[in-house]
């Protein structure tokens, strides 16, 4: 058991940046679009320069930001440090024999040459990657491609740090319209592609059509009977959402599919605080930042379409689903080193959250020589347990709130009131985060080739698209 301090709120303002750099950077990942029935990439607008590798490093600590006191960022040995995952790693569990699968719009020219690059720097062994488009490729924008491409480097290069013997099987996109997302998802399901699925995107419940949304509850019914587990990030907007039927300049209140899906753990973000070089963590606060004009937070809410599953049944004070399950370190000021496009990033939000777990789901599945299937009920058991804080690193300080109500001249004019973080299950950061040390012994021992369900017993009830009726 770690005991954790809590942590005061702070701004790391130690990087300089370049101009030019930045104003590229704006340009290409700012607000995305928030047209309806599209998903949006969970770490879009969340990135900036890490600089270059210092001089002849290679392995543990590679940049200047990894050094101080408190890091300002984490490669992948700091973070397994922080979430107790090298003793996993060095008894032989690194996700051999489990493929990930990871779902993104587009994908990305430079995946392989970045992945190598990362591994190279991080002393990692080769990636067994391979990647699919299934259905093409649709052109798109500069702005959108790229935005997604970055996501693609997140997603794989992560999730290969936490699982580096496990399979990293990247399934495109040809689109993020939400229709194409979920055939990259039925082209999963049909080739029984990947034992863990992570998908770091998501959209307002109430901006996904009613046909479509029945169509992906489906399919994770069929994926999670098959013993695949499924993580999606819960959102970067807090407790807000992109308005469906506006350019992405006015937000509401609203719970991120396909996080808030009762087959999906969803999953929420933090602010990490290690120490430098090692590692060692320190503690945890809700993620909640301001970066390039915009307040950023962990996303977290109340579904307005799924009723409470039985695993959240007195734990989440509410009849309906919420979200997140579980959280992972989210924050900008404190990103994760990430190749891109030939050079070094620092990546922040919940998008970092999705494949990291998914990499601790690949060792899990290891250990226990199975596929795990739904993980919901066994995480809530085991925080309602008594030996919770072995498990979990419980989350209790910060709130998800503080999102900007942006008019259409880009002005703010308001907030968003979200959750805040208590002892125990919140909508701020769920459960916590992991100590995988101990919580992957136990899914590996609880979940079975069919996954524990939850009875598929949830209420649906009607919503509306393109729009924002259903406030909590």
């Amino acid at each position: 058991m770690r005991e954790k301090a809590r942590a005061p709120w702070r701004t790391f303002a130690f990087l300089v940046f370049v101009a030019g750099a930045v104003a590229a950077l704006a340009a290409t990942t700012g607000r995305a679009s928030a047209s309806p029935h599209v998903m949006t990439p969970a770490s879009v607008s969340l990135v900036r320069p890490a600089g270059d590798p210092l001089p002849g490093m290679r392995g543990s600590v590679v940049f200047t930001c990894q050094t101080p006191k408190n890091a300002f960022c984490y490669g992948p040995e700091q973070i397994r440090n922080a979430y107790d995952v090298n003793p996993l790693l060095a008894a032989g569990y690194d996700g051999s024999g489990r493929t990930i699968a990871i779902i993104d719009a587009y994908g990305s020219p430079t995946i392989e040459s970045d992945l190598a690059l990362f591994d190279g720097v991080w002393g990692l062994p080769a990636a067994d990657f391979h990647q699919v488009a299934p259905f093409g490729i649709d052109d798109t924008t500069a702005d959108n491609a790229s935005g997604w491409a970055g996501e693609t480097s997140l997603d794989v290069e992560w999730a290969h740090a936490i699982a580096p013997g496990a399979k990293i099987l990247l399934v495109i996109a040809k689109s993020n319209n939400d229709a194409d997302i979920l055939d990259a998802t039925q082209w999963v399901l049909d080739h029984d592609a990947g034992d863990v699925i992570s998908q770091s995107y998501g959209e307002a419940e109430q901006c996904m059509d009613s046909t479509q949304l029945s169509r992906q509850h489906s399919l994770f019914q069929q994926l999670t009977a098959k013993g695949i587990t499924l993580f999606a990030s819960s959102g970067d907007q807090g407790a807000g959402s992109p308005a469906c039927d506006t350019t992405g300049d006015q937000y509401f209140k609203a719970a991120s599919t396909p996080a808030s899906d009762p087959y999906v753990t969803g999953v929420g973000g933090t602010m990490l605080s290690a120490q430098g070089i090692s590692g060692a963590y320190k503690s945890e606060t809700t993620w909640n930042e301001s970066y390039l004009g915009d307040a950023i937070a962990g996303g977290g809410g109340v579904s307005v379409v799924y009723s409470t599953p039985d695993y959240q049944r007195g734990v989440n004070g509410s009849s309906m689903r919420t979200v997140p399950d579980v959280s992972y370190n989210a924050g900008i000021y404190t990103g994760v080193i990430t190749a891109w496009d030939g050079g070094f990033w620092l990546f922040g939000g919940t998008s970092a959250g999705s494949p990291q777990w998914a990499g601790l789901a690949a060792i899990a599945g290891q250990m226990g020589g199975h596929r795990l299937g739904l993980i919901n009920p066994t995480l809530y058991a085991a925080a309602a347990g008594p030996n919770a804080s072995t498990f979990l690193n419980d989350i209790a300080d910060g709130s998800n709130n503080s999102v900007p109500n942006f008019t259409q001249d880009g002005t703010p004019d308001g907030s968003i009131t979200g959750f805040t973080a208590v002892p125990g299950y919140d909508l701020a950061t769920g459960l916590g985060t992991p100590v995988a040390s101990e919580l992957m012994p136990l899914l590996a021992s609880g979940g079975t080739t069919t996954g524990r369900s939850y009875k598929g017993n949830e209420r649906v009830v009607g919503h509306h698209t393109n729009g924002h009726k259903h406030h909590q």
